[in-house]
């Protein structure tokens, strides 16, 4: 076969994609049947209807303890003319659920009935025909529905259905999937040692994550063995799953427009293309096809866009596939903490943290990138920007599916501002202590923080803003960008800041004033946060222009990233904390030991989620955690500053 690079031909939007799948597909051959016990058919679809084989109850039963009787002999007894009735002649003594003696139809509670001996009881009241008496069929009649066709088996049914005498039921055989990963960069993680795996090698993950997707949609999946990157290969895995008893082929990875990227030309060859882009981010390369009449689809290869691809059409197929409705996600109203820009044309699928603050649910993007899974695993939920916009505007209300219950949003501590270590052990001792209260923070810098505070949308912000005229730290930010709005600044640590570089130090970098030399390069943090701050104070001190520090404009957000940019060889050296560079086994040149403080609205402080996080930073757990990160005091944890 030929290899020909692809080129995304006549894209289609998600709308049309999915309908192009549902249309072709809706009337496959369906699902073959299996008959299994019925404590085995949890969560499984019932091929055909279900009736009942017996009643329940199928004898008349005492729904109380006391005396069955008939209702007839009773009629007449009253708190003034009480009647006597003779034990095993009239009354019969009977317990709860069991059954009614014969020719009797009410059951008189035992508190409602003396005991006069010798034989025989009294009754100041009449009994009526079936009082406290469960009749047959009260519950399930014979021969009665229980359940249709399609229905989903739950724990609930499985005590209807055995009392109506059904113990085993037929149902639909679970769409059988295989997962074909492909790429010659793969390799597998249970056969693989972390000390050798070597530059260009990936960790092949995604297989097993769309396997427990597929099934948790409801179907069963088997993993291929990794392919590389030949075509020959992957197009007689392809032939031999739709030769055999798989219901569905996912390829992943080399679905894109590459030229070592082989699915399209083997489908095409094997069978029919559909689909080969669709205008979703992430998610675009998805391809989808069919061969023998059987779907197959290319999966892209970074994670996230083979969820979101998965989500959007191979979990539907199944439900379709399963004679089940498609999986819907609850919603809430919610308002972007700031501007989200967005490409026209295309539908993105934005992650987002989410958090209640005051009276509405507030939403802080993650980064974007398909490639990075923490992005879903970090989220609280998604935010679809449609394809027909440039973006969202701040705080206007906007719709987010839910990837947590609405009921652990409303518990969160939502954190904005600068980035630190500690906030990570925070969050956990949190969690350990009450599990019912998350943490979430976003790194935005220091500035961004007060800004977030200022517009009302987290809870407070970590803030280490250094005031180059005194020496303080945070105190006159706050008074200069936050003078209507009443706060509580609580220190959360010390922590020593500085250079960060590759151990043994190959270039000998000295300070802040080597970061001019030619031969160095170097990482920065964003604008506004309070690393950057104080860099460019060093600088000022030294004379030192910008422009002259090569790599000065390149950003990220957090003091590890910029660590692991040192790691990878990407720069030479970032300014960031000393627990950033011990984590990575990274040499540090001390710079500075500063002061990182938490923001705190007054209007937050005294409530009992706020007072939760301050009792766990000054717990002696979370302050003996801290100090094993190294790098950091915790001498004046907990106090409060201003």
């Amino acid at each position: 076969m030929s290899i020909r690079r692809n080129i995304y031909l006549n894209m289609k939007t998600l709308k049309q994609a999915r309908q192009i799948l549902f249309e072709r597909f809706s009337l496959s051959q369906p699902l073959l049947k299996e008959t299994i016990s019925v404590p085995d058919a949890v969560g499984r679809v019932l091929a055909e209807p279900v009736f009942a084989v017996i009643s329940s109850p199928n004898f008349h039963l005492a729904a109380m303890d006391g005396i069955a009787v008939t209702a007839a002999t009773t009629f007449g007894a009253s708190e003034t003319r009480p009647k006597e009735l003779v034990v095993d002649t009239d009354a019969f003594y009977i317990n709860t659920g069991h059954v009614m003696p014969e020719n009797t139809d009410a059951v008189i509670m035992i508190e409602h009935v003396n005991d006069m001996g010798q034989g025989r009881v009294e009754i100041e009241a009449p009994a009526f025909p079936w009082q406290n008496v469960r009749k047959v069929g009260e519950d399930i009649v014979a021969t009665e529905l229980l359940f249709p066709h399609n229905h989903v088996v739950t724990p609930y049914c499985v005590g209807a259905l055995l009392s109506g005498g059904v113990f085993r039921v037929p149902v639909m055989k679970k769409p059988k999937v295989l997962v074909i990963p492909t790429g010659s960069e793969l390799v597998d993680w249970r056969k693989t040692s972390l000390e050798t795996l070597k530059p260009g090698q990936v960790l092949e993950t995604n297989s097993f994550v769309l396997g427990k997707l597929i099934e948790s949609w409801g179907g069963s999946f088997v993993r291929h063995e990794m392919l590389t990157d030949v075509p020959e290969i992957i197009k007689q895995a392809i032939l031999d799953a739709v030769n055999t008893d798989f219901d569905m082929v996912l390829t992943v990875g080399g679905s894109s427009a590459g030229s070592e990227d082989y699915t399209r030309n083997v489908i095409d060859d094997l069978g029919r293309v559909l689909v080969h882009g669709v205008t979703i981010m992430p998610g675009k390369p998805l391809i989808i096809g069919a061969i023998k009449d059987k779907p197959i689809f290319g999966i892209p290869g970074y994670p996230v866009s083979a969820i979101i691809a998965f989500e959007q059409f191979v979990g539907p197929l199944l439900s379709l596939m399963l004679g089940q409705p498609e999986k819907q996600r609850p919603t809430v109203p919610v308002e972007p903490t700031k501007k989200i820009a967005s490409k026209l044309g295309v539908e993105e699928f934005l992650r987002v943290k989410l958090g209640a603050v005051g009276n509405r649910i507030v939403a802080t993007p993650l980064p974007r990138g398909a490639g990075c899974i923490t992005t879903l695993t970090q989220a609280d939920g998604i935010i679809r920007v449609p394809n027909n916009i440039e973006g969202l505007p701040p705080h206007e209300p906007v719709t987010a599916e839910l990837l947590r219950p609405l009921s652990s949003i409303k518990n969160t501590v939502v954190v904005v501002g600068s980035h630190d270590n500690t906030l990570d052990i925070l969050a956990d001792q949190i969690r350990f202590g009450h599990k019912n209260l998350t943490l979430s923070s976003s790194h935005v810098g220091s500035m961004g923080g007060l800004m977030a505070i200022k517009k009302g949308v987290c809870h407070l912000a970590g803030s280490h803003l250094l005031d180059t005229q005194d020496g303080s730290y945070n105190i006159s930010y706050v008074k200069k960008y936050l003078p209507d709005v009443r706060v509580k600044l609580v220190n959360l640590v010390l922590r020593d800041q500085g250079l960060i570089v590759l151990p043994g130090n190959p270039k000998a970098i000295n300070g802040i004033e080597d970061l001019g030399r030619k031969d160095i390069t170097f990482i920065n943090r964003q604008a506004g946060s309070g690393t950057r701050i104080l860099l460019d104070f060093r600088l000022a001190q030294l004379g030192i222009e910008p422009s002259w520090v090569s790599g000065y404009e390149n950003e990220e957000f957090t003091h590890m990233s910029v660590a692991v940019a040192v790691l990878s060889g990407t720069v030479d050296v970032a300014l960031g904390i000393y627990a950033a560079a011990k984590a990575l086994n990274l040499d540090f040149i001390p710079v500075v030991t500063e002061q990182y403080d938490l923001i705190i609205p007054e209007i937050f402080y005294e409530s009992e989620n706020i007072r939760i996080l301050l009792d766990t930073i000054n717990s002696p757990e979370f302050k003996k955690r801290v100090q094993a990160l190294g790098g950091y005091s915790t001498e004046k944890t907990g106090q409060i500053i201003i």
